[in-house]
């Protein structure tokens, strides 16, 4: 195999492990905290819904993705593309709205009240659930051109306006509608990347002017909790928008080609899912809720094995003080 091509391989595989198994643990955590608590907070539940969104990003795409690179063609038929590459673009889409949807809460709960705000903060937990089903059906919506452009790989070269995902083809046959599709998607993003950039700059003003006040007012927990909720939002929109920049300069790029590189299409890959792959190791170390619960599920591990060993030593030294009777 080609040293370049065994480099990609090892960096999707990687980077595929790591987010899976990361997104996973955080909704394991998140399962248990629902059974034991019953309900979660507005900033827990879009925490675990981005998760599921960046799990279902990586499994429609860096999956299938990786199994290409390492020699496994002809995965999908015509069906089976339309079905991930839908699937991919909603998870996708759904990555940044919500990314956007928590930047946007955090703000709110943390303005000050007001005569109008007091009211929307106490709406804000009945309003989680009607979002997220706005936000599955805009981008159900949005991405609804994908499947009918969407089929298997055919033998020979790739024609024009052609998005070669390896192992499936985006054909949109002509370039007018490769550039509106891909226009339509570019809108879309930047629109909510601005939303969450002014909402995150808030974040930051309010968490300067009111440090010291918030401190000397709120001494209780739930205080410090929404700081620190507040500065996990800032750094994962920062996160995100690093990695959408990246994502959109390569992207802006592939509008303006008419055949794209193979190369150009797997880096704008690796770094579209990198922030998927990434947040959730850093959920898991920076809110507290996520972290006792794997800490639980350690220690419950660890008292196991030290009865066993205790057990067995209080057997060696009983059989010992037999033995040293008779």
């Amino acid at each position: 195999m080609d040293l370049c091509v065994t480099i990609k391989g090892v960096s999707f595989l990687l980077q595929t492990g790591m987010g899976i198994l990361g997104n996973t643990v955080v909704l394991l955590a998140y399962a248990q905290i629902i059974s034991v608590e019953r309900k979660l907070l507005p900033v827990d539940m879009i925490l675990c819904h981005l998760a599921f969104a960046n799990l279902m990003l990586l499994l429609t795409r860096c999956v299938p993705q990786t199994m290409t690179v390492f020699g496994l063609p002809h995965l999908l038929n015509d069906g089976g593309c339309k079905v991930v590459i839908y699937a991919y673009r909603i998870g996708r889409a759904l990555s940044v709205c919500i990314t956007c949807m928590l930047s946007v809460f955090q703000a709110v709960t943390l303005a000050p009240a007001g005569p109008r705000l007091s009211d929307l903060k106490l709406m804000l937990p009945s309003l989680v659930i009607p979002t997220f089903a706005g936000l599955w059906f805009l981008n159900m919506a949005i991405c609804i051109a994908a499947p009918f452009f969407s089929m298997a790989p055919r033998n020979g070269t790739v024609p024009a306006f052609t998005l070669n995902l390896g192992f499936c083809h985006v054909d949109f046959r002509d370039g007018l509608s490769y550039v509106i599709n891909g226009v339509a998607l570019s809108i879309r993003d930047f629109s909510f990347v601005a939303l969450m950039l002014v909402s995150s700059s808030y974040i930051l003003f309010l968490l300067h002017r009111h440090s010291r006040q918030v401190r000397n007012i709120r001494r209780s927990q739930g205080a410090g909790a929404e700081t620190r909720a507040a500065k996990t939002v800032v750094t994962l929109v920062v996160l995100y928008v690093v990695f959408f920049g990246i994502d959109n300069v390569i992207w802006i790029y592939m509008l303006t080609v008419a055949k794209v590189s193979p190369v150009v299409a797997d880096m704008r890959v690796f770094f579209s899912s990198f922030y998927a792959a990434l947040s959730p190791y850093f959920i898991i170390s920076s809110n507290k809720k996520v972290k006792a619960k794997l800490v639980c599920a350690v220690d419950q591990e660890q008292p196991s094995s030290v009865e066993t060993k205790e057990t067995k030593e209080t057997k060696e030294t009983k059989e010992t003080k037999e033995t040293n009777d008779k």
